[in-house]
This record gives C-alpha cells, sequence and structure tokens, in this order.
C-alpha cells in the first residue's frame, strides 16, 4: 500500500517539458494580443480626434449664436474659452489632439475648418494615421 501511495506521489505534478509547452502557448498568446492591442491604439486616436473636432464644432455654433459670427483665424479656438461672456467648452484649457499637437483652426466669412494633422504632426500626410482629419467629416464616420 506504501508504494502505491509512494507512485502516485511520484507522478504527481508536471514535468519541466509539459511546464516550457505551458509557457510557451502563454507568450504565444500573449504576443497575439499585444499586437492587436497596440494596433487599436492608433484607431482610437483617429476616432478621439474626430470626436474633438465635432466637439468643437458645437461649441463654434453655441459661439456663433452669441455673438453672431466665428472667431476670426486671429481668435483662434482659444476664443471658444476665453471671451468675455462665456467658456463654450467644458474645458479651462483647449484640448490638443491626441498626438500632443495643437489643432489648426482658419475662418474665412461664415466658413471655417478645424484641422488635427495626425500622427506625423505635418500638414497632409498620407495613410490611415498620418493623414490630415478636418472638420468636414464625412456623415459615415
Amino acid at each position: 500500500m506504501k508504494k502505491t501511495q509512494e507512485r502516485i506521489m511520484a507522478q504527481a505534478g508536471f514535468t519541466l517539458v509539459e511546464l516550457m509547452v505551458v509557457i510557451a502557448i502563454i507568450a504565444i498568446l500573449a504576443t497575439i494580443v499585444g499586437v492587436n492591442v497596440m494596433g487599436q491604439t492608433d484607431e482610437a486616436y483617429v476616432t478621439q480626434a474626430k470626436a474633438q473636432i465635432k466637439n468643437f464644432k458645437t461649441a463654434l455654433m453655441a459661439y456663433k449664436l452669441k455673438f453672431k459670427h466665428f472667431p476670426s483665424t486671429s481668435e483662434g479656438l482659444d476664443a471658444l474659452i476665453n471671451n468675455d461672456k462665456q467658456n463654450f467648452l467644458d474645458s479651462d484649457t483647449l484640448p490638443k489632439d491626441p498626438w500632443g499637437n495643437e489643432y489648426v483652426y482658419t475662418c474665412e466669412g461664415s466658413s471655417y475648418t478645424i484641422i488635427s494633422y495626425g500622427a506625423d504632426g505635418r500638414a497632409g500626410g498620407s495613410g490611415e494615421y498620418d493623414a490630415d482629419i478636418d472638420s468636414n467629416l464625412r456623415s459615415e464616420e
């Protein structure tokens, strides 16, 4: 009886090879998940920039209702938070785009454009993440 118990105890547990296989599987799964998550970061930044531009558009419409005109190019988006009447954003500071750059605002008469230069931070980038994101968003976005 004692030998049977010793044999069972000797067979209990995992061998080094079994442990190495499990560790290798975990490492492969972690790599796959990490690559997929890292790829989503840039896509989330683009979505965040589009949402922020939509917030600016809403604030600009409220500004126009109050003052009967959009802020000039020289006043910029800063006029939404620094004017003598009210703050049109939910923040006391002007937010930057997800890549840490300032949004570019231009106004000509009754039309305006808000631009984020994307991940590269330069005008006219190409590709999904370096391309400029502007206030002329299409309805499917």
